[in-house]
C-alpha cells in the first residue's frame, strides 16, 4: 500500500491542491497505517477491509491518540482510497461505511483587548530585536495569519503603500488588509532594524532571527511566552491565541462573519462561527453586568 502513497501527495497537491501541512499529516497518517496493516499481512489495498481499518482506529484509540487525531486519520484513509478507487485499483470502497469519532469542539482561547494591547507594548523599541518583534506582534494581531505564514512571509508580500499583506499557505493565498499601528511598526523595523539583523546577509524574507536566518516557530512561542509574562497575562497563550483573539475581536465589533472567514482562510465558515458563539456570550456577560436587571 505505502508504494501508492506518493502518487496520493502529488494527487493532493495538484488536484486538491491542499496546503503543504495538511499533506505532511496525511502522509504521515497513511504511513502508519500502511505499517500497521503491513503487520498483519495485508499489503495491496485490494485486501484492505473495512474490519482491518476499524482495527486500526481501535489501535489508535489504545494508544492514547487524541479524538481530534483519530479523527483527522479518518480522514486520511478516507481520501486516499476514494483516490484509490477514482485511480479504478479497485471498486469498492472499504471507507464508505467507516466514521470519525464526534469532536467536541472547545472555545477558542482569546484574550482581551486590555491583554492585547499590554502584550503588543513590552518589546523593547531601543534594540533591532524589540523592534522586529513588535513589528511581528502587531502584524499577527493585524491580520490574524498563521505563525507559519508570519515567519516565512517575503518582503514582496507586503504592499505598504496599500497596507495589505499576502498570506502563503501551499498554494493558496489570500490578501489580508492591515492598520496603521502595524504599519508604522513595519516601517519602523524595515527602516531601523533589519539590515541590522540581517548582519551582511542577503535574504528576502520579511522577518529574520537574530542570525539573520528564519525564525523558527519554537522560537516565535517562545517568545510571545516572555512578553506575555512580562505584561503579567496568566492566559497560557500561543500565537494561536493571538490569531484567534484577531477574529473574535472583529466579530465582536460587528465585522462580516464571511470577510473574517475570508480573512482567517478557514475553507468552512462552520469554523469562523465558533467566534460569533463567543460575540454572543460576550454580549450576554456584559448586559449581565450592566443591566439593573440583569
Amino acid at each position: 500500500m505505502e508504494r501508492l502513497i506518493p502518487g496520493f501527495m502529488t494527487y493532493l497537491m495538484q488536484v486538491k491542491n491542499a496546503s503543504k501541512s495538511t499533506m505532511s499529516s496525511y502522509e504521515r497518517d497513511l504511513k502508519r497505517l500502511a505499517a500497521f496493516l503491513d503487520a498483519k499481512g495485508v499489503h495491496t489495498p485490494e485486501d484492505v477491509t473495512a474490519t482491518s481499518l476499524n482495527s486500526y482506529i481501535l489501535f489508535l484509540e489504545r494508544e492514547g491518540f487524541s479524538t481530534a487525531t483519530v479523527s483527522r486519520n479518518v480522514a486520511s484513509m478516507k481520501s486516499f482510497f476514494h483516490y484509490v478507487c477514482d485511480s479504478n485499483r479497485r471498486l469498492n470502497d472499504p471507507t464508505s461505511q467507516i466514521r470519525a469519532p464526534h469532536i467536541d469542539r472547545k472555545a477558542p482561547e482569546i484574550l482581551s483587548v486590555e491583554e492585547v494591547e499590554s502584550l503588543l507594548e513590552q518589546p523593547d523599541p531601543g534594540t533591532a530585536k524589540g523592534i522586529r518583534d513588535k513589528a511581528m506582534l502587531e502584524l499577527l494581531y493585524a491580520t490574524g495569519m498563521r505563525v507559519t505564514e508570519l515567519i516565512t512571509l517575503k518582503v514582496t508580500d507586503l504592499n505598504q503603500r496599500l497596507s495589505y499583506v499576502i498570506c502563503r499557505d501551499g498554494e493558496k493565498e489570500r490578501v489580508i488588509p492591515y492598520g496603521p499601528k502595524a504599519q508604522a511598526a513595519l516601517e519602523t523595523y524595515l527602516k531601523d532594524a533589519r539590515e541590522e539583523l540581517l548582519k551582511g546577509t542577503i535574504s528576502d524574507l520579511l522577518f529574520v532571527n537574530c542570525s539573520g536566518n528564519l525564525m523558527s516557530r519554537q522560537g516565535f512561542w517562545k517568545l510571545i511566552k516572555q512578553y506575555a509574562a512580562k505584561a503579567g497575562i496568566e492566559t497560557d497563550i500561543t500565537p494561536h491565541t493571538i490569531r484567534h483573539s484577531f477574529a473574535a475581536h472583529l466579530v465582536q465589533n460587528g465585522a462580516d462573519l464571511k470577510a473574517v472567514q475570508e480573512m482567517m482562510g478557514h475553507a468552512d465558515i462552520a469554523t469562523t462561527q465558533t467566534y460569533l458563539n463567543l460575540s454572543v456570550n460576550h454580549v450576554k456577560n456584559v448586559y449581565a453586568k450592566a443591566h439593573p436587571r440583569g
